[in-house]
């Protein structure tokens, strides 16, 4: 039996709201990325540094230990990166506040999201809170960062 050329090809193109689904879930295994307790980085953080310093005082020499404004200069610099973090986080945590304010402000309002070069337009019926809310709009569920037009109510 021959399969004509038509019925043969196959649509291998997503629609935008299963390209939005896809990113949806892609995002949500990205967060789940973790080694033990420990946050996936490419950079050192405040328990590396002390792990680094602990093994220098370890491994140094008894016959030349470190010099005590060597030591006070590493603590001075652990003690900034610490206030550093900790800024970082509060920062992290008022973004949050901000952008999920941001996004109750859209609440029944009409928007166009854009899905990958598609347009979805709607009204906004609810949105999610968070680090990274989400707008719905014609019973999906979309990234607030897609948003590219608010129109008045």
């Amino acid at each position: 039996m021959a399969v004509s050329n038509e019925t043969a090809a196959l649509n291998t193109r997503l629609s935008p709201e299963e390209m939005s689904a896809v990113d949806m879930q892609v995002d949500y295994l990205n967060k789940q990325n973790k080694i033990g307790d420990r946050q996936v980085s490419a950079s050192l953080g405040k328990d590396d540094f002390l792990k680094l310093l602990i093994a220098q005082l370890t491994h140094q020499d008894p016959t030349s230990p470190m010099e005590n404004t060597e030591f006070i200069a590493q603590m001075a610099q652990f003690s900034s990166l610490e206030q550093i973090t900790n800024m970082n986080e509060e920062f992290s945590k008022m973004n949050a506040m901000l952008v999920s304010n941001q996004a109750v402000g859209t609440i029944g309002k009409t928007v166009d999201i854009d899905l990958n070069g598609a347009t979805v337009s709607g009204t906004v019926d609810a949105v999610t809170y968070g680090a990274n809310p989400q707008v719905k709009v014609n019973n999906m569920y979309y990234d607030m960062k897609k948003i590219t037009a608010v129109y008045g109510e």
